[in-house]
């Protein structure tokens, strides 16, 4: 091994160490996130409101060292699917990070919101589903395990459809409380955000896919 390219490889590991600690960050907040659904509590949703300059700082960071990277050693082949792989992954987790906010912001608004209720959503399944989707895709980028990837298309199918159930339910109750119609609608908007993730977690795996596979699964399991 020469010395270009045992530096380039040496580079290319810090790279990779930074940006898995993106994706433990981003997991961090969508956990959050997903708890405040749950509980309401304000100190978490007060959190990841207001952390997510952190999120875009790394990502930015990332995406700095790629570019150097791409510009300085030029890779070919695998060396450059990696690289490639993480600007689009980096782009994805940030992305998720915004998702994650704009649900803690969305908690906010529900629980200021002064109206009587009979019916509260459960977003339990949901969040199950998306957690699980994320962490794969975080296990599939550390391990570049396309077996993994290819599990988490089956999972943005059941989310989808918890997705739809959400949306048919929320129109029965405002037909029942047109009062509370916007109200109920920031219920569904919070399923969407969540089904959001979990296409964006799916769009992680398509990118690992290719990584490992080299080839393209783009829109192949819509």
């Amino acid at each position: 091994m020469t010395a270009h390219h045992y530096t380039f490889h040496k580079q290319l590991d810090k790279l990779f160490e930074k940006f898995l600690g993106l994706g433990a960050l981003v997991e961090d907040r969508i956990r959050k996130a997903c708890e405040a659904i749950k509980t309401g509590d304000e100190e978490l949703i007060k959190f990841v409101s207001s952390s997510d300059y952190e999120i875009d700082e790394l990502e930015i960071d990332i995406e700095e060292e790629c570019l150097k990277i791409l510009a300085l050693y030029q890779p070919v082949a695998r060396d450059l699917r990696v690289i490639i792989a993480i600007i689009k992954i980096n782009n994805e987790l940030e992305r998720i990070g915004d998702y994650a906010v704009s649900i803690a912001r969305r908690v906010r608004d529900l629980s200021k919101a002064k109206i009587e209720m009979k019916y509260r959503p459960d977003y339990d399944q949901m969040i199950a589903a998306v957690l699980k989707m994320f962490k794969l895709a975080l296990d599939a980028i550390t391990y570049q395990d396309s077996d993994m990837a290819h599990r988490i298309f089956i999972l943005d199918d059941d989310v989808d459809k918890l997705r739809t159930q959400h949306y048919e339910r929320i129109i029965e109750e405002i037909q029942k409380q047109p009062e509370a119609a916007r109200y109920l609608i920031d219920c569904y908007i919070l399923a969407r955000h969540l089904e959001r993730i979990a296409d964006r977690a799916t769009n992680i795996a398509e990118e690992v896919v290719y990584l490992v596979e080299g080839e393209i699964v783009r829109g192949e399991f819509a």
